[in-house]
């Protein structure tokens, strides 16, 4: 009997053969990698800019940032209170994983190991360097002080502090001599350049310069947080004329407000806030404004150098803010609500050669921001980043914007007994407090976008109720009540 033999070489032979007959397709040209990278922070920062529609705000340098990159409509903190957001998103972790849900842990408590972003391009060979508030830093007792930084994150630091805190003496305050818990502000004597954020954007043109003069150093990484907005409300008089009083309007709160939510939703409010209203209200939201065209004009300061100094072709702007903020609606100030106004961050991008003028609807996370600037700039992103890059909507490649999930955004709040979760998904935001115990919030933002009409017991929202819920669950587990974990302290802490 003859002894088996396998087809199968000729025929893979003839495959091969008739595959050399098609031409092969162009693959696609590669795609550029910038050098450098300029994060810019703002503190306690809503969207009330005028890039996202606010009409009485003055904040032209951002948004002729956002005319050169892409400006996300729906970007969203992970935890709206300092701290524990900026060690998510410093991180690329969920608060969850960085076991930060206050503002005295440190998220090294958890992880000592942990990489953080600045860390992978520092691992990488970028110069890395922190100007002013980028981890949690206390304002105003901070300002001027390495706060609540992580030394192991940075090659160099800068700690600017201004003639905003030696006139502290001055400033208005709802609880006398208290100021960055309580609503507070100062129209302040002098020029912008006294103020910590003056001196804080001058000193990032100082380095922009540094390393523009050098031939073929090292890449940089240089990140630059600034304190404003955050209370003390403070900004040069200039700015406050900007905004006159008589040009300033409250948010209209439904007398019956309170009663269509949980009381956990409102839970961030405090007792002498509700003195904000009449012309106290007013004159509180004319010094938050006046903050936000201030600092905007130190953000347009340290932009104009990138260009200047012939370094904008080769670097990647980031723009944002650690979360949300309150300005009256639902009654609140401040941030720790899971309500739109303090969970949504302004987010723009601006990649060299990407998409420009561009406003995306698609849903992300501040956590995404770790693993995006990884992959744009060619830095290995460490497995423990949880977000997602986002880089197919800002190259501007169609096949990939095609491509791209729509996925949902979540933000967690965690205070006095009361945990809160809640999703951001299409046209739905559903809330659940200690697992649904303490209340649940349903909003649909096509027909509410101000989230006054709670849907939660309404029996024809059964079925979208049960798809969030499985999305809450996918993401926290089924333990959703308040979190055990005992205070943070906040320890000075040595470089690794």
């Amino acid at each position: 009997m003859m002894p088996f033999q396998s087809p199968l070489p000729a025929i893979v032979g003839i495959a091969w053969v008739c595959l050399g007959s098609i031409p092969a397709e162009a693959a696609p040209p590669p795609r550029p990698t910038p050098k450098n990278v300029l994060f810019v922070i703002c503190d306690d920062l809503a969207c009330t800019l005028g890039a996202y529609g606010d009409t009485t705000a003055i904040s032209p340098h951002i948004d002729k940032l956002a005319t050169r990159g892409v400006l996300f409509e729906r970007a969203y903190c992970q935890f709206p209170l300092c701290n524990p957001s900026r060690a998510s998103f410093m991180t690329g972790r969920r608060p969850g994983t960085t076991k930060v849900n206050d503002n005295a842990r440190h998220f090294r408590q958890a992880d000592p190991n942990t990489v953080t972003l600045p860390q992978a391009f520092q691992n990488a060979g970028w110069q890395v360097e922190r100007i002013g508030k980028l981890f949690h830093y206390s304002v105003p007792k901070g300002i001027g002080t390495d706060g609540h930084d992580d030394p192991p994150s940075w090659n160099v630091v800068f700690n600017p502090k201004g003639r905003d805190v030696a006139d502290e003496d001055k400033i208005f305050s709802l609880q006398r001599w208290q100021f960055g818990g309580t609503v507070s502000w100062l129209a302040a004597d002098g020029t912008d350049a006294e103020q910590t954020d003056g001196i804080g954007a001058a000193h990032a043109v100082e380095r922009l310069e540094h390393f523009a003069s050098i031939q073929d150093g090292k890449p940089f990484f240089l990140a630059v947080g600034f304190y404003r907005p955050h209370t003390p409300y403070v900004a040069p008089k200039p700015w406050f004329d900007k905004h006159p009083l008589d040009g300033v309007t409250l948010p209209d709160v439904p007398a019956d407000h309170d009663a269509r939510v949980p009381a956990a939703a409102i839970g961030s409010r405090k007792k002498e806030q509700v003195r904000l209203v009449g012309d106290l209200g007013r004159e509180a939201l004319q010094a938050y404004r006046a903050s936000v065209s201030f600092v905007d004009a130190q953000v347009g300061i340290v932009v104009d150098a990138l260009d200047r100094l012939g370094l904008a072709d080769d670097t990647v702007v980031v723009f944002t803010s650690d979360h949300g903020y309150h300005l009256g609606e639902h009654g609140l100030w401040h941030k720790q609500s899971l309500f739109e106004e303090s969970a949504r961050v302004p987010l723009v991008i601006v990649v060299p050669g990407g998409r420009s003028g561009v406003t995306t609807a698609q849903t992300v996370e501040l956590i995404d921001l770790a693993t995006t600037l990884c992959d744009l700039c060619g830095v290995p992103a460490p497995p423990t980043f949880e977000g997602r890059s986002l880089a197919p909507l800002l190259i501007g490649d169609d096949a990939a914007l095609k491509k791209f999930p729509e996925r949902p955004a979540f933000t967690e709040v965690d205070r006095g007994g009361a945990r809160g979760v809640s999703v951001r998904s299409g046209r739905w935001r559903y809330t659940l407090w200690n697992g649904g115990k303490a209340g649940r919030e349903l909003y649909d933002h096509d027909n509410d976008p101000r989230e006054l009409a709670n849907l939660a017991e309404r029996p024809e929202h059964a079925d979208t109720i049960r798809r969030l819920e499985a999305l809450i669950t996918d993401v926290f587990g089924d333990d959703l009540g308040p979190s055990s974990l005992p205070p943070g302290q906040n320890k000075k802490r040595k470089p690794a």
